[in-house]
């Protein structure tokens, strides 16, 4: 069964300004918490790169201080730098990554701000032009 709602011309106009103001505030609030959500991203990343790295150094010093043999030393020889490796590569990524994550942040402009510029520049254009 469907419902017909009447409602005044006039009405309908300020509900569907208001429903045009809300969208554009929810995705501005979408592309804010899609920003945060990636630098999330890159430190649970980070973190996993460091976790791995900190797993492969302690099996080493493990392995090597529970058998003392020479094999156990050689694998702690290839486990210990293997995991240095691995966290100084995350740790290179996770800087590099932070800092186009901020020149992206940094250059955001929300479409409120855009509007305001795109009329204002409008504005200066109109009043030069003889």
């Amino acid at each position: 069964m469907e419902y017909e709602i009447y409602m005044s011309p006039e009405c309908r106009k300020e509900v569907k300004r208001d429903l045009k103001v809300k969208e554009k505030a929810n995705a501005e609030i979408k592309d804010t918490l899609a920003i945060e959500r990636t630098s999330f991203a890159n430190e649970r990343t980070f973190l996993a790169y460091l976790r791995t790295s900190l797993s492969l150094i302690i099996a080493g010093i493990s392995l090597h201080q529970f058998f003392n043999t020479a094999v156990s030393m050689w694998i702690a020889v290839v486990l210990i730098p293997l995991g240095l490796a691995i966290g100084a590569v995350g740790y290179r990524k996770f800087t590099r990554k932070r800092a186009l994550i901020q020149r992206k942040r940094e250059a955001y402009v929300p479409a409120k701000q855009m509007l305001a510029l795109l009329k204002a520049e409008k504005a200066g254009q109109m009043s030069v032009s003889p």
